[in-house]
């Protein structure tokens, strides 16, 4: 026998495709997949929703994955995420709700509250940001310096939260953890969205936890904007590696995408006329530069690409020192712009 949370599951599973129309409209269904940019709604083909298979296991009807951050999940993940619900049997309700089922009444039911401002929003993220404190002195600048990064407090991109919300694969409940909160801004500076990292209690690392960073609010063609771009732009996908950048080479303007999905989709400022593109040594980075590359060139704008010597340029600052980065980015900039390795 099926608990009455089990049976919601089974029939968010079996209506998966209204579950993806009604809390992810601008995606569209693909053979037996729903397929859209993220969690947040926007447009892409990151994120995709499994519409058909068994209700459970290996499989199942309603299990997704995002391509481009790793996160992945069931309906009912869906639902919290786009409708902001925090509590777990108020997200029965909103599911029984989508599927037209009466509420469970319960005995002496209080008044209820005023519903919660919705989540994943550019506006609970500037809630967040604003709760924030700024990098210097915090846990957040313990993990920096762990990771041979010395610059994370000169920019106002980046903060510290000591108690930010996350929860699990899995949980039922959020737990406060410290997190690195970046923000995530268009081209006329409006917060658009942040990225969180979760840190380990002593800042050393990252939390352990299976979802270590997570986005909310709108990322498509936004970025984390680390230092102020003029004629020429650096753009990668991870604030560490942007950072390591910056720390080998200070006069470098630099944007973290945040993932190889979004790196692809920046939106370029007017007036560039070069812009520089650090990809991870992965295949993903790879195609999003040269999505990147092709969409840059149109508008006549110079591209190069930057690699790193390992999998990343916080890898080679790390094994290598920042001297020894400085050297290899020596190699790749174009001449007109070797005086800005030193700032």
């Amino acid at each position: 026998m099926y608990s009455e949370t089990e049976d919601v599951i089974r029939a968010l599973a079996e209506n998966a495709e209204g579950v993806c129309r009604a809390y992810l409209p601008a995606g569209r269904r693909e053979g037996s997949y729903w397929i859209v940019g993220d969690l947040q709604n926007n447009p892409g083909r990151s994120l995709f929703v499994r519409l058909t298979g068994p209700t459970s296991g290996p499989g199942a009807a309603g299990k997704f994955t995002d391509g481009a951050t790793g996160e992945h999940g069931d309906l009912l993940d869906i639902i919290r995420e786009r409708t902001g619900i925090s509590r777990f049997p108020d997200l029965l309700t909103e599911a029984r709700a989508h599927l037209g089922r009466p509420q469970s009444v319960l005995p002496n039911t209080p008044v209820p509250k005023k519903p919660k401002a919705p989540g994943g929003t550019p506006a609970a993220a500037a809630r967040l940001f604003a709760a924030s404190v700024p990098v210097a002195g915090t846990l957040a600048d313990t993990y920096l310096r762990a990771r041979g990064l010395t610059q994370g407090g000169m920019t106002s991109a980046l903060r510290f939260h000591p108690k930010c919300w996350h929860r699990d694969e899995g949980q039922t409940r959020s737990i406060p953890r410290p997190a690195l909160i970046a923000a995530v801004t268009d081209g006329a500076g409006a917060l658009q969205g942040v990225h969180r990292t979760w840190l380990a209690h002593d800042g050393e690392g990252k939390a352990a936890v299976k979802t270590q960073r997570r986005a909310m609010g709108h990322l498509l063609g936004n970025a984390v904007r680390l230092t102020p771009h003029d004629d020429i732009l650096v753009i990668g996908e991870g604030i560490e590696t942007m950072l390591s950048l910056s720390e080998a080479a200070p006069g470098l303007p630099v944007w973290a995408a945040l993932s190889s999905g979004h790196l692809g989709a920046v939106l370029l400022p007017e007036g560039l006329q070069r812009l520089y593109i650090a990809i991870d040594r992965d295949p993903a980075g790879q195609r999003a530069a040269e999505r990147l590359s092709a969409r840059a060139t149109e508008v006549g704008i110079a591209v190069r690409v930057l690699e790193p010597l390992l999998g990343d340029f916080n890898d080679d600052l790390r094994a290598n020192g920042k001297e020894a980065l400085r050297q290899h980015l020596a190699g790749q900039i174009g001449l007109e712009d070797r005086q800005r390795l030193l700032g």
